[in-house]
């Protein structure tokens, strides 16, 4: 690992000579690169230069001191993703809840030991190496994807699309899968010590005055309560990214060339969790609001990945219809919304109602909607084909029917009906 970790570098800010020299030593000592800043002003300027992988930032200093640098890095969209450790001498509670609020992710006592600074670098080191992984690959296949995408979808390869969305599934298993079956033993761990912490202050309830001197600057307590606290969010975080990842590989099944029995609340549900991120609140566009309401749907009989490729085309939609809407400033005045409904008809066929609340349709361009190559979005933003495949999907390969009922101003209802 530490091969590995000595090509990054962490940048030091303190402004007392004789703490540089122990943490720049400490840091030596593991191989690990690392630059110097002596006051939050220069700090900021080196950090966005060449971004550091990680920052050891003292509170107390001339100037600005470190929770203001803090909050100025963590504002800058260059520098806000820096894990930044606080070094200082300060132990009450209130100032670590202050710099955990700022976004500072440790903290580390003086008079520093150095093999409490080398774990703690370290093992941030790795969350962040671990991290910027996670992002590379996501990225790195989310990109892969929406190249491949277009022509897929113009080409009417939805097998093809489903096998790559399982592909970046597959690779996110590998890393998560290293977080997910190591927090369990580093929790036993953690509560070993805890229990032998205990132990050794019934059996020694006097410990020697350095070592009383010791607890008391690292806030023991705290430190033993919050690193259970730091070991529970990475394990929300990991079971996030989990189901995620059977989200994926629920909505990329392959078996397109075969009707098999499927609950389509489970396709739909699985392309809503792809597409949370953009159903989030993003600067000035508020969350939307997306309300089920689900019947009781039999399993249905249908290609099950071509299915689910016609629920990502109707919501994504939906969405594209609520930014525009807001983009316009038409959303003042309520809240974003997508609306599921389904249920079976009297002629026992399942209906699924996808319906927005955005800036709707022109009656003159509803007749068109189903055409290839025909979008009412601007240049670059539509193919014009995701609605025609849909079409195509659902009348011609499920013998159903798909609708469509809009208002302008008022919003948008697509309606599927697939036999049972």
């Amino acid at each position: 690992m530490n091969q590995v970790l000595t090509k990054r570098f962490i940048l030091i800010v303190d402004d007392n000579p004789t703490n540089l020299s122990v943490l720049s030593e400490a840091l030596a000592g593991e191989g690990w690169r690392f630059r110097v800043a002596v006051d939050g002003e220069s700090a900021i300027a080196q950090a966005e230069r060449n971004q550091p992988e990680l920052i050891l930032l003292d509170v107390q200093m001339p100037g600005i001191d470190g929770f203001e640098t803090c909050r100025r890095l963590k504002a800058n969209p260059v520098t806000q993703n820096i894990p930044i450790i606080f070094t200082t001498a300060l132990a009450d509670t209130e100032s670590k809840i202050q710099g955990f609020s700022l976004g500072a992710v440790d903290y580390i006592p003086k008079p520093f030991a150095q093999e409490e600074v080398i774990a703690r670098v370290r093992v941030h080191l790795q969350l962040q190496q671990l991290t910027q992984s996670l992002e590379e690959q996501v990225r790195d296949r989310t990109t892969a994807l929406q190249k491949a995408q277009v022509q897929l979808v113009q080409q009417e390869k939805l097998s093809t699309l489903g096998e790559l969305i399982a592909g970046i599934a597959h690779e996110m298993n590998n890393p998560i899968g290293f977080i997910v079956n190591n927090i369990p033993p580093l929790q036993e761990y953690i509560a070993d010590i805890t229990k032998l912490l205990k132990l050794y202050e019934q059996e020694y309830p006097q410990p020697t005055t350095k070592i009383s001197t010791f607890i008391q600057n690292l806030d023991l307590k705290f430190v033993v309560e919050d690193l259970v606290k730091i070991v529970s969010s990475i394990q929300v975080g990991s079971e996030r990214i989990q189901h995620l990842s059977t989200s994926l590989r629920s909505f990329s099944r392959s078996d397109s060339n075969t009707k098999l029995l499927a609950d389509l609340h489970t396709g739909i549900d699985s392309t809503l969790m792809i597409l949370q991120h953009r159903l989030k609140p993003n600067g000035d566009h508020p969350a939307i609001e997306v309300m089920r309401s689900y019947g009781k749907l039999p399993h249905v009989h249908c290609y099950i990945g071509e299915m689910n490729q016609v629920f990502m085309n109707l919501l994504a939609n939906a969405i594209d219809a609520l930014d525009e809407a807001i983009i316009q400033g038409k959303m003042s005045d309520r809240i974003p919304q997508i609306q599921i409904i389904t249920d079976v008809n009297s002629q026992h066929m399942a209906i699924i109602k996808i319906a927005d609340n955005g800036i709707g349709i022109p009656e003159r361009l509803k007749q068109r909607l189903f055409e290839p190559l025909f979008t009412t979005k601007p240049v670059g933003k539509g193919t014009g084909l995701g609605l025609s495949i849909a079409h195509q999907i659902v009348v011609e390969k499920h013998n159903g029917i798909m609708d469509v009922h809009s208002q302008p101003g008022i919003g948008t209802e697509f309606t599927i009906a697939i036999p049972i």
